[in-house]
């Protein structure tokens, strides 16, 4: 069965099986954050953990309104995550090199996103993306690092969702990906990668803010498609911030709100 059809059924990280590339822009006005200090540092649950290396320096920084002015006729409707259009590959990834790349810019979405902080939605994520020998492994390690109180660091409340008025950001965005050793049955692949977390509002002291990091995967052919048996992470490369001005907490709200992540890559 495809990542696809996974979380298709599953009501996933956005539908699809296939990623690319995701727009939001930078952090906010009123709640804007100058810079982020490169808070990914290693939070490592046994090699298991992505974004949450991420989230877990977020926590170490530092809750009312991501108001919007439209109406409910004209506000939009596309949800945070959710992608467009049909799926453009059925099946699984393709057992190549560049089948092996398109699944770990995929997995890297994933693992990523929003989803993960909400247990059933992470354990559905895993479930398609990780080798079966390994899921129960990869649940346990995150349940101990997802806690209710790890979520209320982030500014969410226990159970993992957003408090009311505010929208909780959390996405990654693949930007390149670099295949480093294959076979016919393995792969080890690098992706290059910009996240954007935090929580969107007029008052939030979490606000959304970006880094650069590169996660490496190991990846398996499995069932008729790619699957992670593990991964690493460290920060950068990291470009040189631009001259834009960030962006207000409602700029950032509405963006998270009308901007759906792409979920599928090459």
């Amino acid at each position: 069965m495809s990542l696809g059809d996974d979380r298709e059924s599953s009501g996933g990280y956005g539908g699809t099986g296939h990623t690319r590339i995701r727009l939001p822009e930078n952090e906010t006005d009123p709640y804007a954050p100058p810079r982020r200090t490169s808070s990914r540092s290693l939070v490592t649950v046994v090699g298991v953990v992505v974004l949450l290396i991420a989230a877990i320096a977020f926590a170490n920084r530092g809750g009312d309104d991501s108001s919007s002015d439209d109406t409910p006729e004209n506000k939009p409707k596309a949800a945070p995550t959710a992608a467009t259009g049909t799926q453009p590959v059925k099946s699984g990834f393709a057992r190549d090199e560049q089948g092996a790349q398109s699944a770990a810019a995929n997995y890297a979405v994933a693992l990523g996103s929003a989803e993960m902080f909400d247990k059933a939605k992470r354990d559905s994520i895993l479930q398609a993306i990780i080798v079966p020998s390994r899921v129960s492994e990869f649940e346990a390690n995150l349940d101990k690092a997802y806690t209710p109180e790890f979520n209320a660091n982030v500014g969410l409340n226990k159970d993992g969702s957003a408090p009311e008025g505010y929208t909780f950001v959390s996405r990654t965005t693949p930007i390149g990906t670099k295949v480093t050793e294959a076979s016919d049955s393995q792969a080890t692949v690098e992706v290059w990668c910009s996240g954007l977390l935090g929580l969107a509002g007029e008052k939030s002291t979490k606000p959304v803010t970006n880094s650069w990091f590169t996660i490496t995967m190991q990846l398996e052919w499995t069932n008729d498609d790619w699957k992670i048996v593990s991964h690493s992470q460290k920060d950068g490369p990291t470009p040189v911030p631009g001259d834009e001005r960030a962006s207000t907490a409602d700029e950032m709200a509405k963006a998270v709100e009308e901007y759906g992540g792409f979920t599928y890559a090459r």
